[in-house]
């Protein structure tokens, strides 16, 4: 009996020593938890932007006079030379008979300086194909690097664009002439004369991207009728941040996401436009912004003019780095830490980082591969306290 009691008032001890110490020794605090990986990391520019035709002509009337309906629809396909709309010229006063011959005078002077331009544009290509072709040899016998080589035929390739852009204006410059010669059909209105209707006709193959006057109407002299362009020869142009822009460098990858396929679709930065202008954004802060225009990589698809995409420019880029979760790191001072786990408790460690996106950090010193890290520490959690993964 007494044997019993005894091993009952043992048992009661073991417990109430028990309640004491779960009472004293605080609990493991649950955190969520991370690790410290070796893999690829990306350091992008993210920013909206559209899809355009790489080059756009907007028809316009060369003199006041009543607009014939125009037949086409969005979307039509025309022919170089093709007719795309009618004027019935008014007569002309003195004044715009003058700006008529002034228009004619500047759209020779035009057509002159595109065909410089395209002459600019053939021999600079000529050069950076040559510069190619000497980067082929050198790099085949191992003087140059592959970097190097690549650099050379990015060169070529844009200056083959740029070459093709300038015969497009050579071609919009010379069909510009003859819009603007067609003025003076208006002069012999303006004699009593039964002049001709001044047909407008597409200086390009392509499509109709938009009709902006369909109805028959009078019209002034340089009212936009409609809009040409091939849909096939699709740019992406998104403004970005200048503090941004300054990143960035023809020939850097570009990812396009957001525009409704599954897939992401590669395009290649050919020009950071040179000149910035303001924007308001959507909080009302005026903001300096950059265009930034990129060629497609990869097939468009069904993309057209005019559609929304989500530009991600790949400032830098590696394959194999230390990173871990953005989300474990956190100030002190003036640099980085996190909190490792280790022994079931959370030991802060102070972290160099080198590149990071708003996801990953690289990690150049303070933690090794494969450590497990708190991801989202709160004001609670301190140096030596006990933790639980969730």
């Amino acid at each position: 009996m007494k044997t019993r009691r005894r091993i009952l008032w043992v048992i009661a001890a073991i417990a109430l020593g028990a309640i004491i110490v779960f009472a004293v020794v605080p609990s493991r605090l649950a955190v969520e938890v991370g690790r410290a990986a070796t893999g690829p990391l990306q350091v992008t520019i993210d920013q909206e932007g559209e899809t355009r035709a790489h080059d756009r002509f907007i028809m316009s009337a060369p003199v006041p006079g009543r607009l014939l309906r125009v037949d086409l629809e969005d979307g039509d396909s025309v022919k170089r030379d093709e007719i795309v709309a009618r004027i019935d010229p008014l007569p002309l006063s003195q004044r715009e008979r003058q700006e008529i011959l002034a228009r004619v005078e500047a759209a020779e002077a035009a057509e002159r300086q595109a065909l410089a331009r395209e002459a600019h544009a053939r021999e600079d290509w000529g050069q950076a194909h040559r510069d190619r072709e000497r980067a082929e040899r050198l790099a085949h016998d191992g003087v140059i690097s592959a970097q190097a080589l690549e650099v050379a035929r990015n060169a070529d390739i844009t200056a083959a664009q740029e070459l093709d852009a300038a015969k497009y204006s050579a071609q919009v410059a010379a069909s510009e002439v003859k819009v603007a010669r067609s003025g003076l059909v208006g002069l012999d209105a303006d004699r009593g004369k039964a002049g001709p209707l001044i047909q407008l006709r597409s200086p390009v193959a392509g499509r109709v991207l938009r009709v902006i006057e369909k109805s028959e109407r009078v019209v002034s002299a340089g009212t936009p009728i409609l809009t040409l362009g091939d849909s096939k020869q699709l740019e992406i142009v998104a403004d970005v941040l200048s503090t941004d822009a300054v990143k960035i460098q023809p020939g850097m990858p570009v990812l396009l996401e957001g525009w409704g396929g599954d897939h992401a679709i590669r395009a290649r930065v050919r020009l950071v436009e040179p000149g910035g202008f303001t924007k308001v954004s959507a909080l009302g802060i005026e903001e300096k912004r950059v265009n930034v225009i990129s060629d497609f990589v990869d097939p468009p698809g069904p993309l057209g003019d005019g559609y929304r995409v989500v530009t991600r420019t790949v400032v830098w880029s590696d394959e194999k780095i230390l990173k871990i979760p953005q989300s474990a790191l956190f100030r002190q001072g003036a640099g980085w830490s996190v909190f490792a786990i280790e022994g079931g408790r959370a030991k802060k460690r102070d972290v160099e980082i080198g590149h990071r996106n708003q996801a990953e950090a690289e990690i150049l010193n303070g933690i090794s591969a494969n450590q497990e890290v708190v991801l989202h520490p709160g004001n609670e959690l301190r140096d030596g306290v006990r933790v639980r993964k969730q």
